[in-house]
């Protein structure tokens, strides 16, 4: 399929997480502005065994299976080029060569593994192009189920930074909250002092921002540039904290299949606020699909 005659073109991404494996379908223009066709996610949890430092049999073949399918519907879709992306269970992994095989053996597809620094220059790509912030003063936080990234301006240039700090991976060591600050250090140290707008991407934090609002079912157009206040991010964490794992999945806002992990991903987001001295956050729909995704409209 060669692209429409205004320029626009349809690509396929898809995003082999930690936590979850998700599909992003999207209509590219020339002037970057990036229209939603499809999304979907399924939690394939990858990363299973991330503190271990590799891939289980059993997650590498569920999560190929998904990959498959979301290839198969994005071409179904129109989309002339489909990329797969990997981030932090796979780059970490010491048999992530047996799952790349398999990902090119079973799905037709290369998988390109991430580094944690292009992983955040995508995230923040993608969030800007669906926020209207001041670039000089944005830092992107991306709190992934294996990493967290931090994406920021300064001098000019982008920098950035990865920490193996996630929703999955803290929640199956077990850190308390004293060694959480203590791995948040290295970046959050840096970034003090300065007045960010802070914006979130990732699971964790669009999951909160549903949470906040009570959403019965979730509503991307309610959750995209929510304000999240740092008194709501501590409230929810209490309230998760204070509830078995049956009851979080009963709570409105929050997929059942983010229960187990969501009071990691909320200490972590309330760490970074506490450290930055944030107030708020402000909450994106646009992550590092979207980054992928405009990169990939570039090259189709």
């Amino acid at each position: 399929m060669k692209p429409a005659l205004d320029g626009q073109v349809r690509v396929g991404v898809i995003d082999i997480g930690t936590n979850s494996t998700r599909l992003l379908v999207a209509d590219v223009a020339p002037t970057g502005r990036l229209a939603v066709v499809k999304t979907a996610l399924v939690t394939t949890r990858l990363g299973e065994e991330i503190t271990a430092g590799i891939l289980t049999e059993a997650a590498m073949q569920r999560t190929a299976r998904v990959v498959a399918g979301f290839r198969a519907e994005a071409e179904a879709l129109g989309a002339c080029r489909v990329v797969v992306a990997g981030t932090s269970a796979v780059r970490d992994a010491a048999n992530r060569a047996v799952f790349l095989r398999l990902a090119r053996e079973s799905c037709g597809l290369e998988v390109r593994v991430l580094s944690g620094e292009e992983e955040a220059i995508l995230s923040r790509q993608g969030a800007l192009a669906g926020l209207p912030v001041d670039p000089e003063r944005a830092l992107v936080i991306d709190i992934g189920g294996g990493s967290t990234e931090f994406c920021w301006q300064e001098g000019g240039g982008l920098l950035s930074a990865s920490l193996p700090v996630g929703a999955v991976r803290l929640t199956l060591s077990g850190r308390d909250d004293a060694a959480l600050s203590a791995a948040l250090a290295p970046v959050v140290t840096r970034l003090r002092g300065r007045s960010w707008d802070l914006v979130g991407v990732g699971g964790t934090i669009t999951t909160l921002a549903a949470m906040a609002q009570r959403l019965e079912v979730y509503d991307p157009a309610r959750v995209h540039g929510y304000l999240l206040s740092r008194r709501e991010v501590e409230e929810l964490l209490a309230a998760l904290l204070a509830a078995t794992l049956e009851e979080r999945r009963r709570m409105p806002g929050l997929q059942p299949e983010r229960a187990d992990i969501i009071p990691a991903g909320a200490r972590i987001l309330r760490a970074v606020m506490q450290g930055l001295a944030a107030p708020a956050v402000r909450v994106s729909e646009f992550d590092l699909l979207h980054g992928i995704a405009l990169a990939a409209a570039v090259g189709a």
